[in-house]
């Protein structure tokens, strides 16, 4: 038989089982307008323009119902919300496949070492007095901010 500590336990054990990764479900009203945009006529007539046929929206619908359950349960049914952060993961799985399969350059772990070198002297020359370079000066304080010059000319 179980005693009123055990009972404790599992009770805090319930009340401890959230989302960890809660932050990844977007506001619901944005599931419903992606659904909502995914089936209007201009996007149909797009999908069927680039891939020749209607694509599926029902995620948007399902994550749209599973969002509402879960906000509507104050956070206490996570399986709806689990459902709606795996939908999430594969969405962003399926967006940077192509930037993980990209083996044409290296991937860096940290800048160059020289990444803040000086610029060449030619590119210091070509950027002489651009309104770049006086913005650079004022905000470092090498140069005094100038008011803008304001012509009062009148056409008559």
């Amino acid at each position: 038989m179980a005693t009123k500590s055990d009972n404790a336990d599992l009770k805090s054990d319930k009340s401890k089982e959230s989302l960890d990764d809660a932050w990844a479900i977007r506001p619901c009203h944005l599931y419903k307008e992606e659904y909502d945009d995914c089936t209007s006529f201009k996007a149909r007539f797009h999908q069927y323009f680039i891939f020749g046929k209607d694509t599926d929206c029902s995620q948007w619908l399902t994550d749209y119902r599973n969002c509402e359950r879960y906000q509507q349960s104050n956070g206490n049914d996570v399986a709806a919300g689990q459902a709606v952060i795996k939908s999430e993961e594969e969405r962003r799985r399926i967006r940077l496949r192509s930037h993980f399969a990209n083996d044409t350059w290296e991937k860096r772990k940290e800048p160059p070492l020289d990444w803040a070198a000086p610029l060449p002297d030619w590119m210091e020359k070509r950027n002489e007095n651009t309104y770049l370079e006086l913005k650079q000066k004022e905000l470092s304080g090498q140069a005094a901010p100038k008011g803008e010059e304001r012509s009062l000319c009148t056409v008559m």
